[in-house]
Order: structure tokens, then sequence, then C-alpha cells
């Protein structure tokens, strides 16, 4: 795993990934902090710039968005983007390309889903909290299984599915 960005959501996947077995390559702009990482979960460290070329089955973008683009994205060697940075694409062109390489993303919109419900209990005041968020991220993982399935079927980046999924949810909506 190669995760960019050791903020509260990359510290804690980094937590996650150590506690469930995988080996971690991590980076972020604060040397400390890449430290910190190393010392605590095993990981290794490696330099901002040199993130985006590092062999991992996938890659973590957990700092700050467009970071994916005609620059970056021929850099990697990764089978799956997924992290929590919000608006990794910096255009939307950018997911075809990660289609064409056969690196499978997921919809950073999707993907992130699980904080905006995570504070949706708090504004809303839920009592029962716990069965709240599980029940709406088993939704979310349903959901992003379809999107998955649907880009497989017509050949296209989970991405487009994801953008087209939610403006067909609006239209229903407004109808």
């Amino acid at each position: 795993m190669a995760v960019q960005g050791l903020g509260h959501v990359g510290w804690c996947l980094c937590g996650l990934l150590r506690d469930a077995g995988a080996q971690l390559l991590v980076t972020d702009i604060a040397a400390d902090t890449v430290q910190r990482a190393v010392d605590q979960f095993g990981a290794v460290a490696v330099a901002p710039d040199a993130i985006y070329a590092a062999e991992a089955d996938i890659f973590a973008p957990c700092a700050i968005g467009g970071i994916l683009n005609a620059d970056t994205i021929p850099q990697l060697q990764v089978q799956v983007v997924a992290g929590g940075a919000n608006n990794q694409l910096a255009t939307a062109a950018d997911a075809a390309a990660l289609h064409e390489r056969g690196i499978l993303y997921a919809p950073d919109f999707v993907a992130n889903g699980g904080g905006i419900i995570n504070v949706a209990t708090e504004i809303l005041r839920i009592s029962d909290r716990q069965g709240f968020v599980d029940e709406r991220l088993a939704a979310l993982q349903s959901t992003l299984t379809a999107i998955f399935q649907q880009a497989e079927a017509d050949n296209t980046s989970p991405d487009a599915v994801a953008i087209a999924t939610v403006l067909a949810k609006m239209a229903d909506k407004a109808a």
C-alpha cells in the first residue's frame, strides 16, 4: 500500500492497514510525521514526488486534490487507486486515463462517503449512531460494487459510471 498524506485519515488508514498485515509505503510533506509512521507502523518512507512511481498494489491519496493528472498517472505502478483525498482527479479526462492504463479507480466522492455519513450522525443527533453508520456504509459498499460492475460491463471508468449514477438519482428526485 502506498499512502500519500498522513493527516487524520491517512494516519488512521495506515493503522488499519498495518493491523491487516499490509506493507506500507508512506509520504507526507512533514518529515517528522513520516518518521513517526516509519517507527509506529514499520512503514517505508518515500519522497513526496516519488510516491507516484512507487510499486504497490494500491495507491491511497489522502492529502490534496488534483494529484491524479497527466503528469502523475503515467508514473503509477499500482492496480488500484482508492484514497481519502477529495477531488483526486485534476480533470474528468484523468478518470479515462486511469481506465486506459487498467488501473481501477474508486471515485473519491463514493469512497469518501463514510466521512459525511459520520458527520450526519452528529448533525442529525442520531441516537443509534453505530447502527446508522453501519447501515449506510453497507449501502455505500453495495453502491461502489455496482459501480465497479457496471464500469466493467461498459468498459468505461468507474468515475463515469458514478457520475451517471448521481445524475440519474438527482433527476429521479427532481421529478
